[in-house]
């Protein structure tokens, strides 16, 4: 009798817990929407290929867009490491893309981006290594329509500067992001900065997935 009481009692104990934890999970649900910013303007590249990407190739697709050029000697490899982990996260998804624009479009031709991709182990088919006829153009891309600072710069850093963020776009061509932990939105994900930034990409994948589903 005292073990069937027993047995009940925690069957009683695991029902209170279930009807106290659902509501918690649904709630973490709701708060994992992430907030839409302004549009992707229109854009068109060469890609390493050789092929004109524009915006229709990640149309339905969630992709990540980042800013960066091959002869970078500080900053794009580390971001570069950090995007193959995102490509082996998603490797083989037809509905995942990512955009790596060249902010130095007069170096980077369709044949060094390509030399690029081998050596740094990018093989995701949407994963496009863009570049374009002049800087003018990359640049106000970046800077107005990203937001994201890319120029000249000093030679230390190759010539040129550019951000170290990476930008979540959803289908229907949205930039997205999670808000912090005061509530505010983050906009974009840190791919350096580890110390005070720690776990923005491991963030970053959980909202690509999230996306992936909406």
């Amino acid at each position: 009798m005292n073990k069937k009481y027993s047995f009940i009692g925690i069957a009683f104990i695991i029902l209170l817990f279930g009807i106290y934890t659902v509501p918690k999970v649904v709630d973490r649900f709701k708060n994992s929407v992430l907030v839409k910013f302004n549009k992707v303007p229109s854009f068109e590249f060469t890609n390493q290929e050789g092929k004109t990407i524009t915006n229709k190739n990640f149309e339905g697709k969630v992709h990540v867009v980042e800013f960066f050029f091959s002869t970078c000697p500080t900053i794009c490899p580390i971001m570069n490491q950090k995007m193959l982990t995102i490509q082996d996260e998603f490797f083989g998804n037809p509905n995942f893309g990512i955009a790596s624009i060249s902010i130095t479009p007069e170096i980077d031709t369709p044949e060094v981006l390509k030399e690029y991709a081998k050596s740094n182990g990018i093989t995701h088919k949407n994963w496009h290594l863009l570049t374009g006829k002049n800087d003018d153009v990359v640049y106000a891309l970046s800077n107005k329509g990203f937001k994201l600072y890319a120029g000249k710069g000093d030679e230390e850093h190759g010539g040129f500067e550019h951000s170290g963020l990476f930008a979540l776009v959803d289908k229907d061509g949205y930039i997205r992001s999670r808000k912090d932990e005061y509530g505010n939105p983050i906009m974009y994900y840190r791919a350096i900065e580890e110390q005070t930034f720690p776990d923005q990409i491991k963030e970053l994948k959980e909202d690509i997935k999230i996306l992936l589903n909406e």
